[in-house]
């Protein structure tokens, strides 16, 4: 079993890398696959843990594009750690993302939920700020009883306290992956645009973009959800891969490997992105 989507502290995770490495002997995975949003800050001592692990830990991240007008994520699943380029290019997303912070907490004070950054990082352990740290700083001034009533309420993407940030199109983030020598993958396609949304067409489009897989098993899929993914990705000749999503206390009942408890993710996929990956 296998393991290739989740976050650490390093982005809106709330486990560092090192405990990651120890769940996933834990969790008894073959191969874990650490992809924190537009960093691979936490791979350094995410790596330094291979010799003590029983379990492959490899590289990745996960970068957010524009889609039909809503966010897309893609991951960038085994991507070169050493690649100066992407690394650089990883820099920029960080500085669209903290843009969109200075906006958003302008907004949100504009709406009569006063907030600095300074509130937001007082919430977060590394200098990359998500949503889930705005959420948790409207929680701690008392502006929402709750984080995720903070994401219902004003932050969600619909919500009137968002800011879209600069995000790239599917072919460049494909472009960006396939450079520093990984896979590009849809993320979650189960969760863009509502259930109802048929991604057929969608993925031929995304495939001609230069996306190669998607991501057939997920942590909160229902059984009917996997069942087309995966039988999608094989209809169209991609990768198909699949990963909890975890993110420790930040997604309360997703579990390393096993999801919401159903999740797994067979050995045989790794082999098969491997593969890709080795045809560039």
């Amino acid at each position: 079993m296998i393991d290739l989507h989740c976050h650490t502290l390093h982005s809106d995770g709330t486990d560092t890398s090192v405990r990651l490495a120890l769940l996933a002997d834990e969790a008894g995975l073959s191969a874990l696959c650490l992809t924190d949003h537009d960093t691979l800050g936490g791979i350094p001592d995410f790596l330094a843990m291979q010799p003590h692990a029983k379990a492959r830990l490899l590289v990745g991240t996960e970068l957010s594009c524009r889609f039909l007008g809503q966010s897309l994520h893609v991951l960038g699943l085994l991507v070169d750690p050493g690649d100066a380029r992407f690394q650089s290019r990883l820099t920029e997303l960080r500085g669209r993302r903290d843009d969109r912070n200075r906006r958003m907490a302008v907004r949100l004070t504009e709406l009569g939920f006063p907030m600095t950054l300074e509130d937001v990082q007082a919430e977060a352990e590394t200098p990359l700020l998500s949503r889930v740290h705005f959420a948790r700083a409207l929680a701690a001034k008392g502006h929402v009883r709750h984080p995720q009533e903070a994401f219902e309420r004003l932050i969600g993407d619909d919500g009137p306290g968002f800011v879209p940030r600069e995000e790239l199109s599917p072919s460049e983030a494909a472009r960006w992956i396939r450079e520093a020598g990984g896979v590009p993958v849809v993320a979650h396609p189960g969760r863009f645009a509502g259930g109802s949304f048929r991604w057929d067409e969608a993925m031929r489009d995304l495939q001609r973009e230069g996306i190669e897989g998607l991501e057939g098993y997920y942590g909160e899929y229902r059984a009917a959800e996997q069942r087309y993914f995966v039988e999608l990705g094989k209809r169209l000749d991609m990768v198909v891969t699949g990963g909890s999503d975890y993110h420790g206390a930040n997604k309360p009942g997703i579990r390393l490997g096993v999801g919401r408890g159903g999740l797994k993710v067979p050995d045989g996929l790794l082999e098969a992105l491997e593969e890709q990956q080795r045809r560039g």
